[in-house]
């Protein structure tokens, strides 16, 4: 949002402040153009809060629809996302503030939402109980109690994201270029830009083995190893924490030979791609991968506006595709994690039954134009983007495992992104891994719990194949040799 929208907001709040300091009694109404008369006064008026300001705009215009409609005026409220709930808690407890009927909210928070009373089951007016409506993901995220707290509205996940323009350039010189064999003849597969879409990372070392980089790239793949977020998919399959609603305290499994093999592959992964945690994060990424200088990332669906928008400035000369994260690999696959934002009934709410309309009418308009105009890709199915890298970010969706939402686990997220640190610095990925689910375990059970130390197990990221450092600049004879074959 532009500073002067933020400032115009600002101004107008302190006009209401203002207004209401000196007695007026005409309601301000969210699209502050509704007539303060009598008859308005006596519609009926609900309440909802959010904390993104990128779909201000759009809220206030579905409100506004949905008033047109129902005769129900919404007052919207962008609240910082700092105590959020306890804002919630606050305002539906006291008498001197407007209670917020509906709220927008993540739904690792469900838990401690739905124990306060602030979140209640929907009723089955609610679109997530369409079997057709959502998926798997969507429906766990939600989910607390085998119950419905929630309604999804829209997601963050990560997917891979990679310079098309490089893949094509890579392909086109290979097909282009002449392999001598001992006979004479000339032997050359066809290789097509989709046959540089990796299935796994070590087709990404494969392909940094195999072929020649473009001039201008430095790496052929980087992603941001200091944030969980971006890491989480290398462990994701292979653990639990809370099943697959992530709030069953019996439902914990972190420490097994899987979950240590991913972590001992990941350490592996430092000598290929020397990558700083203490001098890269997201936003160094993406630049990076803007300038051309990246050939595979990993991405949150943000990075389709930005690159988007810098092509239509003239500041990203490259056509650009998103895929699904990639496998480890033949042996080792990969789960990716999401956090979706969800559309809460609060349970200290007198206008429940509005509240739920109002629901139900953002979650089904969401499939029609929430990407359009905000950027956020809707949880609730659709058949199709009119930008077509949209649905790669859908398809990392489905498959992702949903944030947990216990309180006791609050802290995994911090304490797994450390545990990565240290093993991508070289500690042991056993000693960390089953120190950590040791700590997660005790904080569930409130008593000390010892892991039984379980075989470090034997794992080669790609058996008897040795790499050089990537990016490549030629191939050897071997690898030449290696192709014919």
């Amino acid at each position: 949002m532009k500073h002067g929208k933020i400032k115009e907001r600002m101004f107008i709040a302190g006009a209401i402040l203002i207004a209401t300091a000196i007695g007026l009694t005409a309601t301000i109404v969210f699209n502050r153009k509704q007539p303060a008369d009598t008859a308005v006064s006596q519609k009926e008026t609900i309440h909802l809060w959010y904390t993104d300001d990128a779909i201000t705009d759009y809220l206030s215009s579905k409100t506004l629809d949905f008033y047109n409609q129902t005769d129900i005026r919404v007052e919207t409220k962008l609240v910082s996302g700092l105590e959020y709930l306890e804002e919630i808690n606050k305002a539906s407890l006291s008498e001197d503030e407007e209670t917020p009927d509906v709220y927008i909210i993540t739904n690792d928070s469900l838990e401690k939402a739905y124990l306060s009373g602030l979140a209640v089951e929907l009723d089955e007016s609610a679109p997530i109980y369409k079997p057709s409506e959502y998926n798997d993901a969507a429906r766990n995220a939600v989910t607390y109690d085998n119950k419905y707290v929630g309604c999804p509205f829209y997601f963050e996940t990560s997917a891979l994201l990679y310079n098309k323009t490089y893949l094509e350039q890579i392909a086109a010189e290979t097909n282009n270029s002449e392999t001598d064999v001992e006979d004479g003849q000339m032997a050359q597969e066809s290789v097509e830009a989709e046959d540089l879409i990796p299935a796994s990372i070590a087709d990404i070392l494969k392909f940094a083995d195999m072929y020649s980089a473009p001039e201008n790239v430095e790496y052929f793949f980087r992603w941001d190893v200091s944030d969980i977020f971006y890491n989480y998919f290398f462990i994701g399959n292979y653990i639990s924490v809370g099943g697959d609603a992530g709030d069953d305290k019996n439902d914990i499994d972190i420490y097994n030979t899987e979950s240590i093999s991913t972590l001992k592959v990941y350490q592996e992964l430092n000598q290929f791609f020397s990558i700083d945690t203490k001098e890269t994060n997201y936003d160094t990424i993406m630049q990076e991968f803007l300038e051309g200088k990246t050939i595979y990332t990993i991405a949150t669906s943000d990075c389709i506006k930005r690159l988007d928008d810098a092509a239509k400035n003239g500041e990203f000369a490259y056509e650009y595709g998103i895929a699904q994260l990639p496998d480890i690999n033949i042996e080792l696959s990969t789960r990716g994690m999401s956090v979706t934002n969800a559309l809460v009934l609060n349970g200290y709410s007198t206008h429940k039954a509005s509240a739920a309309s109002l629901i139900q009418f953002l979650a089904n308009e969401s499939q029609h134009d929430l990407y359009e105009t905000t950027g956020k890709i809707a949880s609730m199915t659709r058949q199709e983007y009119d930008n077509p890298h949209v649905e790669g970010f859908v398809q990392s969706y489905a498959d992702s495992v949903p944030i947990p939402k216990m309180l006791e686990t609050s802290n995994f997220w911090v304490e797994l992104e450390i545990c990565f640190a240290k093993v991508w610095s070289g500690s042991d990925a056993n000693t960390q891994i089953r120190q950590l689910s040791e700590q997660i375990k005790t904080q569930l059970n409130g008593v000390s719990v010892t892991e039984e130390v379980l075989e470090d197990p034997q794992v080669e990221l790609l058996p008897a194949v040795e790499y050089e450092d990537v990016p490549m600049e030629e191939e050897t004879q071997t690898q030449q040799t290696t192709q014919q074959e």
